[in-house]
């Protein structure tokens, strides 16, 4: 019964999403539909509705007896959920609804490798390091949203230098204004890790045996990338492909630190031991 439950979960995801391909892509004639499925208020309810039950599925997944169980797919189901709830929100004040077609497939695919091959690895926290982990997370989930951001600025921005339309570009706000969004996700995400850090720094006894070191350090490095592009920005200006390739990098950096460590660690080390 509860298998039912997650795959109607990982479909409504992806229907959502199909909603919201098809409101950009199809003809006018179906973008413009009184169908009450084409309505935008539709594909955010179907969303809505997949992200509470993703709650309820992340709640049987993350408390374990044996602790909080953060394993790669479970932290990625994890990551998913709290992108999609975050793009939701959004999406009330600003227009990022056409994220929903990257953010719920990727959510679907998540929910699914945690439910059917994660294998999980409980552990007890303390209430500081939860604290932690959940600033941690934050962070990740808008610095993920900013990426998603900056692809489809990347696609606008070489759409309009080329000179091509299309109902894909029509659909998506100003130039000027995807850019603010992408640098409103930016400062957001960079005070959220800027306060992981610190927590991370404060409450973590052991970073060595606790496996934390190249974690920290590929952080530091997303920080300090985060920084510059963040600085460039206020002194110089920075935009377009400049700020592109700085949040990309960035990104990698952080995605390396927070889930290279768990790949390692859980498929790499154990599988040798």
């Amino acid at each position: 019964m509860f298998t039912f439950f997650i795959l109607s979960t990982a479909l409504l995801y992806c229907l959502a999403a199909g909603i919201q391909y098809l409101k950009v892509t199809s003809f006018p004639a179906v973008k413009n539909s009184s169908s009450i499925i084409f309505r935008p208020i539709s594909c955010k309810l179907i969303g809505a509705i997949a992200v509470i039950a993703h709650t309820i599925i992340l709640q049987n997944s993350l408390h374990l007896e044996q602790g909080l169980n953060l394993s790669l797919f479970t932290s990625g189901s994890l990551v998913s959920w709290l992108v999609a709830l975050v793009l939701l929100i959004s999406s009330l004040r600003q227009k990022v609804d056409n994220l929903f077609i990257a953010v719920f497939p990727m959510a679907a695919i998540l929910l699914l490798l945690n439910a059917f091959i994660a294998q999980p690895d409980p552990k007890p926290f303390t209430t500081q390091a939860i604290s932690h982990i959940l600033l941690s997370i934050l962070a990740y989930s808008v610095f993920t949203l900013a990426t998603f951001q900056t692809v489809l600025l990347h696609k606008q921005t070489s759409a309009l230098k080329h000179n091509i339309g299309g109902r894909f570009l029509n659909s998506l706000p100003p130039l000027q204004t995807m850019e603010r969004l992408l640098f409103e996700m930016l400062w957001t995400g960079f005070i959220l890790l800027s306060a992981s850090l610190i927590t991370g720094f404060v409450f973590a006894q052991d970073i060595i045996t606790q496996h934390l070191v190249h974690k920290s350090f590929f952080a530091i490095i997303s920080w300090v990338i985060f920084a510059i592009l963040l600085f460039g920005r206020y002194a110089w200006g920075w935009r377009g492909h400049k700020a592109m390739r700085w949040t990309l990098a960035g990104f990698f950096c952080l995605m390396l630190g927070f889930f290279g460590s768990k790949l390692v660690l859980e498929f790499l080390v154990n599988s040798t031991s």
